[in-house]
Order: C-alpha cells, then structure tokens, then sequence
C-alpha cells in the first residue's frame, strides 16, 4: 500500500482534526496529552518522532499536543495496559502482545486492519552483537549453541526480542530442511548458554554493553545497529543466514482514547508514522520501513538477509504463542530443563 505524502497526510490530518465542523482555537489551546506505551528498545525512536509529530500537528490543526512515553519488555507492557495503565496507543514489537488487548475488549478486533501493512510501519529481524574481532567466531545461529559461548538474551515471557530471537533461532532450523526435534535441541542449547535472562531489550543490551558478560547479544537489527554507532571500536554487527521478520504493531487504544475524546489525535500520531518524515526517522533509527523511497535513502543501514514469516513457520502469533511460550510450553519445559 503507497505511503501517502507530507501534503496529503496534512490533508488528512486536518481533515480528520476539524471534521464537520470548526473547532474553536480556546478548546485547541487547552491541548491534550497522549501516553504512547511501547517496547523497550524504542526509546530513541520515540524521541524522535514524538516532536517531529507535535510540531506537524500544531502546524496543521493549531492544537497543542503532548505526547509522554512508557517503555519496557513489550509483553509487559501489553499485561500492564491490560491492568489499567490508561495507553492511548500502543506500539509494540509483535501482534501477540495486541491481540491479547483485542481478546480483553481494549483495542478493536480488526486493529491490524486499522493502518496499512497490517498496521506495522516498521519492521527489524535479529542479528548478533559480538565484541570486537568476533572472538568466538559467531556467524550464524549454530555458533550460539557452542559449549564455550554465552549468549545474552532477554526473557521471552517478557519480551518481544527474546521470542522473536527463540523463533529465530528454531525457525532457522525449519527452513534449512530440519526438523522439530532438531530445532527444539538447538533452542535448548543455546538458552542453556544464556547467563542472564533480562526482563527486557534494553536491559539485556546493559548487561552485554556495561557489565560486560556474554560473548554475544541477540536483538532487533536496529539495537545492534544503534549500539554499534556509539561503540564501534568495541562491537561488531553480525548477520546470521536466516532470521525472522520482526514487525512493529501499533494500534489505537480504543476505550481509553474514546472516554478521553482523543481518538483524532491518536489516529493522527499513527497515521504519522506512515508518513515520509515518519519513516525517515525510522531509518535513521535503523527500522526497516515501508516507504520504498525512504528505504533505498538509507539502503546503507542495511544488509540483505532472507527472512522467513511468524505464520510461515509457526502458523502464526497466537499459535507460536500456544505452543512455546504459554505456561508449560516448549519454552518452560527447555528453561526449566536448563
């Protein structure tokens, strides 16, 4: 589906804002604030884009809007917006940690629907961060499970890194012609060479970066990528042969954004991500985005790699979910086995 451009989205975004009628500049004035509850490596993102999209929505409706953030591991934070912490998006690392919200009646049942490519502006996959000159000789996903390698993961009951990376590693597998069996001892090898399991992103980046344990880090490209332009002496970037296709979900949090009469503004904010600056920022970020244009400006932050699909592999988010990490699942029973 075509983004659509700065001036349409303008089009819209006033459209959307004004309605049938005109607002008056007194009720602009009094602006409203937005709580955007996000994953836990998407800090710098939003940092970003919320100003970017502040000072588009005061050029083009003249309301002020303040837009304030929460971050953690992403299936965290779906369980705290599930308990009443009042989001009015969300923008989450996988499908799974929305739908949950969608089953408790918060965010609507056909929310991928709601915004192009199933509402995920951006997506990432998971690669390797390997201390300077690769001294383990990591390059793909089989080095992990080496007896002499400690990996750092982050929780995949927390965090939406850690599943993803768990699905990455047994869907490697898969695709290289293997099988369940296989793929489950490899996952298990390798969770068995993790020293600490973090209950989010950005935490087990500290724990690779600062308290310098592990030999290497398993994240979202763009984590990697960021860590590597500020310590690139120390860090290396590794890509292994395979790896999942990693989407960024977003949706509007519909009974809060309904009882605060905010819904125009939380639309506009994800609609805003679609747009050329939002995907620009994107990039910039090391996201992998959806504007054709905007990806071959930055086609240097990239490198070719197949991916393979949740559903391809797993059936799925809700199924993926079912089996490995619901409580007793495949996951469970390889930890515990640890």
């Amino acid at each position: 589906m075509a983004i659509p451009s700065v001036s349409s989205l303008r089009r819209a975004l006033l459209a959307l804002a004004l309605g049938s009628t005109v607002v008056p500049f007194a009720a602009q004035a009094a602006g409203v604030e937005l709580l955007n509850v996000s994953y836990d490596v998407a800090r710098e993102l939003y940092k970003d884009i919320n100003p970017a999209f502040v000072a588009e929505w005061k050029k083009v409706t003249g309301e002020t809007v303040t837009i304030k953030q929460s971050h953690g591991g992403s299936s965290k934070q779906a369980r705290a917006v599930a308990d009443g912490l009042e989001a009015s998006v969300v923008t989450m690392n996988q499908a799974n940690d929305i739908d949950m919200l969608a089953d408790r009646g918060l965010v609507a049942k056909d929310w991928a629907r709601k915004f192009p490519d199933n509402a995920a502006p951006y997506y990432s996959t998971m690669v390797f961060l390997v201390r300077k000159g690769n001294p383990k000789g990591i390059k793909d996903w089989a080095d992990l499970a080496k007896p002499d390698v400690k990996v750092v993961i982050p929780n995949p009951k927390t965090a939406g890194n850690g599943r993803y990376t768990y699905l990455a590693a047994w869907g490697s597998v898969i695709k290289k012609g293997g099988n369940e069996a296989q793929a489950r001892d490899l996952v298990g090898k390798i969770f068995k060479n993790v020293p600490v399991l973090d209950a989010g992103g950005r935490a087990a980046t500290t724990t690779f970066t600062q308290r310098q344990i592990g030999d290497a880090l398993v994240t979202f490209e763009n984590e990697v990528n960021l860590v590597r332009a500020e310590f690139g002496n120390d860090f290396e970037v590794v890509y292994p042969s395979i790896s999942v296709l990693a989407e960024s979900p977003v949706a509007v949090v519909d009974k809060v954004v309904d009882r605060k009469g905010i819904r125009k503004q939380a639309t506009g904010y994800l609609n805003f991500l679609y747009s050329e600056t939002g995907q620009a920022i994107g990039a910039k970020h090391y996201m992998r985005v959806r504007n054709e244009k905007v990806m071959k400006q930055f086609a240097a932050n990239y490198k070719p790699i197949k991916l393979f699909t949740v559903d391809d592999v797993f059936g799925g988010w809700r199924a993926a979910q079912k089996r490995h990490f619901d409580d007793g699942g495949e996951f469970d029973k390889i930890y515990t086995s640890k």
